[in-house]
């Protein structure tokens, strides 16, 4: 996915903000198996997505947590890092090779002070970003493994050969072997 496409997604900008706002970018690439992001400190970037596919996680005693999945065209980015210039409670783990375009949380904050529109896209960012975490809370409360792992397939029908399902059934809240019971009944 091409930049243009992942900043119109956020906020369309007119083509000066834009221009801007991409001349503080870096695209970088990074291999499988990369962690981007480690918990307990303190990111001072954020990444768009250009294609791979990444997830984050905590780490447990005996296995790990996954509690998001990023692909093309979404963000990665320690909310708490870029809030609060805080160390960050994740860790981001790619799962395929990732071309990623990166951009300095400080600089940015400079930009949402001298551009009024650069700053819109800050603030979309951040309302995108709640919304998922609200879809997601919500989702595991008021919904049923089965239909959380429908909602997943129906938002993002790819990921599904895209990921290990060891991590899908931990971003469900199951084991490998009730993800495996569920995929049976389709």
């Amino acid at each position: 996915m091409e930049i243009d496409q992942i900043l119109d997604y956020i906020y369309k900008l007119p083509e000066n903000s834009r221009m801007i706002l991409k001349d503080q970018m870096e695209e970088l690439v990074y291999p499988k198996n990369h962690i981007l992001l480690k918990a307990d400190k303190i990111e001072h970037h954020i990444y768009l997505i250009k294609s791979g596919i990444v997830r984050a996680f905590a780490p447990q005693e005996d296995h790990d947590i996954t509690f998001w999945f990023g692909q093309e065209g979404e963000t990665i980015l320690s909310m708490r890092s870029y809030v609060e210039n805080k160390k960050s409670y994740e860790n981001i783990e790619l799962l395929e090779d990732c071309v990623l375009f990166q951009l300095n949380i400080e600089r940015l904050n400079q930009l949402y002070q001298s551009d009024i529109h650069i700053a819109n896209w800050g603030r979309k960012l951040a309302e995108i970003e709640l919304l998922k975490i609200e879809s997601r809370m919500i989702s595991n409360d008021l919904l049923s493994a089965k239909e959380r792992y429908d909602l997943l397939m129906a938002e993002s029908p790819t990921l599904i050969q895209r990921v290990p399902l060891k991590y899908i059934a931990s971003y469900l809240g199951i084991t490998p072997v009730s993800l495996s019971r569920i995929r049976k009944e389709k």
